[in-house]
């Protein structure tokens, strides 16, 4: 009788993880704003660096397979390594010295019409919840509106802001600040 107590006691655990780990945005304490499809009044800036997905808080299916595609290139795939896009200290705009990143997604996805990302803007510790939440999203308005510009349809993309509130650092200085300035490209 105790070992059913325990199967049944692991497996609410694993339900109520599940649920947690795939409803985090759903009534949970979290704040974030969801913004529909693409807004047409938004600065154009991104940067973008790092590789793999430990930059992104809570994301999953980060990359396409480079196995499963027939369609694009290995070498832009290969480039999709890439899918945070860092920015400067109260900043939202792209640096030209990460243009290749959204080329590299633009590609693919213009190739991919069945893939559809997520944006979802970040931003450091500093400054109040509800700025933070609005500068989130210009981060995330920006990146989808570049890769617009090279041929996504807005159909492909939505975005969303979390503001502070989802770090990957939580050091107080700007060694860990800067990995928190950022918007992820998450594949849905």
């Amino acid at each position: 009788m105790l070992k059913i107590f325990h199967r049944v006691g692991f497996l609410a655990f694993a339900v109520a993880a599940a649920a947690m780990a795939g409803g985090a945005n759903k009534g949970g304490k979290e704040k974030a704003s969801t913004k529909p499809k693409p807004s047409t009044e938004s600065e154009t800036g991104v940067s973008t660096s790092g590789s793999g997905s430990a930059g992104v808080a809570g994301g999953s299916a980060m990359l396409p397979s480079t196995t499963g595609s027939t369609t694009g290139s290995t070498s832009t795939q290969s480039n999709l390594t890439k899918h945070s896009v860092y920015f400067d200290f109260d900043k939202s705009n792209i640096k030209s010295q990460y243009q290749s990143v959204i080329d590299n997604w633009a590609k693919y996805l213009s190739a991919n019409p069945s893939v559809d990302v997520q944006i979802q803007g970040n931003c450091d510790e500093r400054g109040s919840a509800e700025y933070n939440m609005a500068l989130g999203e210009r981060r995330a308005d920006s990146v989808e509106k570049a890769l617009e510009s090279e041929g996504v349809p807005s159909s492909q993309m939505s975005t969303i802001s979390y503001g502070k509130e989802r770090p990957v650092c939580t050091q107080h200085d700007e060694a860990c600040w800067w990995q928190n300035r950022r918007a992820d490209i998450v594949m849905q």
